[in-house]
């Protein structure tokens, strides 16, 4: 997370008068409680009026607060459907944490807009994505921000089996299908994995770190290639 985006998120969890501990900050935005204290003394320098000492806690006086969150018609709706669509095609985490920025969304909005979120029309179904291919994805996007080497029991389209090490470099949806590009070490090369036809996945022993030749950048670079090479990159 970037400092701009914690300081704030420190001042959002102020809101309210809460009294909120550097330690539970600290929780919440992974960060250390040194950490902390440094984001709010710059908060304390800069004008915003926090009370409270290392230890104890810290609350935000009255008469101070950010506005409400300005969105336009578009913008709301855009929101709301994005959510409901990775509810209904995302992960297990990434379902529920849809659900919560919608909540968080609607908190915060003008009174006036709030009603907008449950008059907004756009659904989505919610039985594409199986339940074992939504733990997939969250282990995969959580794998991909690691750099972590996965272990993959994958089944091609012709149903044979194998079992390789890859390393993960991004997730991609098609409208049904979400397939995961990586660079596979058995192959030596970039390939692009359907998640409903992984019959296993499991994080190795091991991460990795960005290689010339083997990132994602790379990658794109070989699909606008195009020609032999792109073809082998989507082969399994």
């Amino acid at each position: 997370m970037r400092r701009a985006d914690r300081l704030f998120q420190i001042v959002q969890h102020f809101r309210g008068g809460r009294l909120v501990t550097a330690q539970k900050l600290g929780q919440w935005l992974e960060v250390s409680e040194r950490t902390i204290y440094r984001d709010i003394a710059d908060l304390q320098s800069t004008g915003v009026p926090i009370d409270g000492e290392a230890g104890v806690g810290y609350i935000m006086r009255e008469g101070f607060d950010l506005p409400p969150l300005m969105f336009t018609r578009d913008e709301i709706v855009a929101l709301v459907a994005g959510a409901r669509m990775v509810r209904a095609f995302g992960g297990a985490a990434m379902a529920r944490a849809a659900d919560e920025a919608l909540v968080k969304i609607g908190a915060v909005l003008p009174d006036a807009e709030k009603d907008r979120i449950a008059r907004t029309e756009i659904h989505t179904p919610m039985w594409v994505v199986s339940d074992a291919d939504r733990v997939n994805i969250d282990l995969i996007e959580r794998a991909v921000e690691k750099r972590q080497v996965l272990t993959l029991d994958y089944r091609d389209e012709a149903a044979r089996s194998s079992v390789r090490d890859v390393r993960p470099l991004g997730l991609w949806f098609w409208g049904k299908v979400w397939t995961l590009v990586a660079w596979c070490e058995m192959r030596n090369d970039f390939r692009a994995f359907r998640i409903d036809r992984i019959a296993t996945v499991a994080a190795a022993d091991r991460t990795f770190k960005p290689e010339r030749g083997k990132t994602l950048t790379d990658f794109y670079r070989t699909m606008e290639r195009g020609g032999e090479s792109s073809d082998r990159a989507a082969q399994t």
